[in-house]
């Protein structure tokens, strides 16, 4: 879950942009502090904790010609739980840093799945199971994750999606990204997406499947489409359900959700959850701050 950004002071005319990248092992700071550098960020990884207002302070510097600068600081220093909370109550009440606490987290199996890939120990489970350490450390870190300006949900996004974040955030200059929102479409007899945050049952619909010349097609084929909105219920049923988006969406934005899926569902996620994704991706269109995105999962 992810929350909207703090109320934050002001900061002073000509402060240096200073991030600070954090969050739980294995949630995609690497490839976050790469797409920083990438952007023309000055950028430190592993920072020592105490060394965070040195670093500040020579950022703020006008000789020292460092605009943007971004670090990355987690639990793999010993000190970094006890020391950060009052180090960034310090940055905050320094007039010439604008300082942006960034927390990256992931739901416990995609973690599990990333170490599981990677074959490295939880730093703080060397000799236990990595789900040991992930729980652990998200119980150690509640503090710093209250803390932050924004919350980044990876469990979803690949590196390539993760580095559009930052970019569309450097390019817009703003504290907060689009939200990804991924409009999938499924069968229920293959189960409901175990990523779903909200489901819709589109089985109350006009069935192509018992259409002779529809059967073999999808719902993204012409036919499928006609034969749907020959049915009064089928347009309704968007209209309804694009109102109630168009209405939430911007909700979750507001709260700072960084992304959002979408699950539509038919009896065999062939036809009627294939059609109302591809028609909620245009009747969404407009909707600002979210960025639409269509999976297929069993079509």
């Amino acid at each position: 879950m992810t929350r909207k950004a703090a109320p934050r002071r002001r900061p002073g005319r000509g402060a240096r942009r200073f991030v600070i990248l954090t969050g739980l092992s294995g949630s995609g700071k690497t490839q976050a502090i790469r797409a920083l550098e990438d952007l023309g960020y000055f950028c430190v990884d592993n920072l020592p904790t105490q060394l965070i207002p040195t670093m500040a302070e020579l950022a703020a510097r006008e000789d020292a010609g460092l605009q943007k600068v971004a670090i990355v600081v987690d639990v793999r220093e010993k000190e970094f739980l006890a020391r950060f909370p009052r180090v960034f109550r310090k940055l905050r009440a320094m007039p010439t840093v604008n300082p942006m606490l960034i927390f990256l987290e992931a739901s416990h199996s995609a973690l599990v799945r990333r170490f599981s890939e990677t074959r490295r120990p939880h730093p703080l489970a060397p000799d236990r199971s990595v789900s040991e350490g992930i729980t652990e450390e998200r119980g150690k870190l509640n503090q710093i994750r209250a803390m932050a300006d924004l919350i980044l949900d990876t469990s979803n996004l690949t590196a390539h999606e993760l580095r559009e974040i930052f970019v569309q955030m450097s390019r817009d200059g703003r504290n907060r990204a689009d939200m990804v929102v991924n409009l999938v479409s499924f069968g229920y007899k293959n189960g409901v997406p175990m990523d779903a945050d909200l489901v819709f049952d589109v089985r109350c619909l006009p069935n192509p499947h018992f259409v002779d010349s529809l059967r073999k097609l999808t719902g993204r084929d012409q036919a499928v489409v006609r034969y749907m909105r020959k049915h009064e219920a089928t347009q309704d049923f968007i209209d309804r359900l694009t109102s109630f988006l168009k209405f939430a969406l911007p909700q979750y934005v507001q709260e700072g959700k960084s992304y959002l899926t979408v699950a539509v569902g038919c009896t065999g996620g062939r036809h009627r959850s294939v059609m109302m994704a591809e028609a909620l991706r245009k009747s969404l269109a407009t909707v600002k701050g979210v960025r639409l995105r269509v999976k297929h999962r069993d079509s």
